[in-house]
């Protein structure tokens, strides 16, 4: 019963088929589950009713665990056991704003999570999404799931493509790099006279590009961008949708260079220093 969120809620292991679904029929009172299934797609393990009134926003099977994201106001990461499919246990929670829609290992016992930060509405029904949030999730104690860090990037209306599609994620864990293409947004407070902007506000834009994170352990930092528009006169004639030929959508690297890609433009930069060092224009 109910739908499956994407590819992440799916996964296999020693001959036991394991998905992760929301709702009956649509209706995601009834709440969130975790099916074991046999290889004759015989239902043998189950954790049903999660979080009802929440919807699945990730999901990541890492060997004998599941990692589960669920939301409505506030983020609970959900650890769960899988060692003996037949009585799959949930054995912790961790509850903070915000949530993660891609959650991806930086080890077996770190997780990186990408998605919004998010601030409670005061009827207390819903919450209001903000800017982009990175963060770092130690899973070491399955029982115990806490956040190590996290990088808020922008306010309301900031946006990346890695929240929807992980072909838009970079990382490497010998580098401790991330990169990751952000449409960026900010709220100038001093725009209003209380110093305060309402709390459904949207920012206005000011960056689009690559930005490179140093990741580890100890935290995250933003270590620059790279972005393939160069006038600032383009984001202030955006107006509410942003579009153009120059936004980063995907990155790589080779040896020492970065590599960013817009429909209009590949950049090549110095994957330490950032440091331009060719720019080939597409399509001319």
């Amino acid at each position: 019963p109910g739908y499956v969120l994407n590819q992440y809620s799916m996964d296999e292991k020693d001959g036991y088929f394991r998905i992760a679904t929301t709702g009956n029929n649509n209706d995601r009172r009834s709440g969130n589950n975790l099916f074991v299934l046999n290889e004759a797609l015989e239902k043998v393990g189950s954790v049903e009713g999660l979080a009802k009134g929440e919807q699945i926003y990730s999901t990541r099977f890492m060997g004998d665990r599941c990692y589960m994201v669920t939301f409505k106001i506030t983020d609970p990461l959900f650890t769960i056991d899988l060692s003996d499919p037949e009585n799959p246990t949930v054995l912790g929670a961790l509850k903070i704003p915000g949530f993660s829609t891609y959650l991806h290992p930086y080890d077996e016992n770190i997780l990186i999570g990408i998605g919004k930060e998010t601030i409670e509405d005061k009827s207390g029904d819903f919450a209001w999404q903000r800017g982009v949030k990175i963060s770092l999730f130690d899973v070491s104690d399955i029982t115990n799931p806490k956040e190590l860090a996290k990088l808020e990037v922008g306010d309301r209306g900031t946006e990346s493509n890695a929240l929807y599609d992980p072909h838009a994620f970079l990382f490497s864990k010998a580098r401790n790099m991330l990169v990751l293409p952000i449409l960026e947004a900010q709220i100038d407070e001093s725009d209003f006279a209380d110093g305060e902007a309402p709390i459904d506000w949207y920012g206005e834009y000011v960056n689009q590009g690559a930005y490179v994170f140093d990741i580890s352990e100890k935290g995250i930092e933003l270590r620059g961008k790279v972005s393939h528009i160069d006038d600032p006169e383009v984001y202030l004639m955006s107006g509410y949708r942003f579009e153009s030929d120059l936004l980063v959508q995907r990155s790589l690297y080779i040896e020492d260079n970065l590599y960013t890609l817009s429909n209009g433009m590949i950049k090549v930069n110095n994957i330490q220093s950032l440091e331009e060092l060719t720019v080939i224009n597409l399509g001319e």
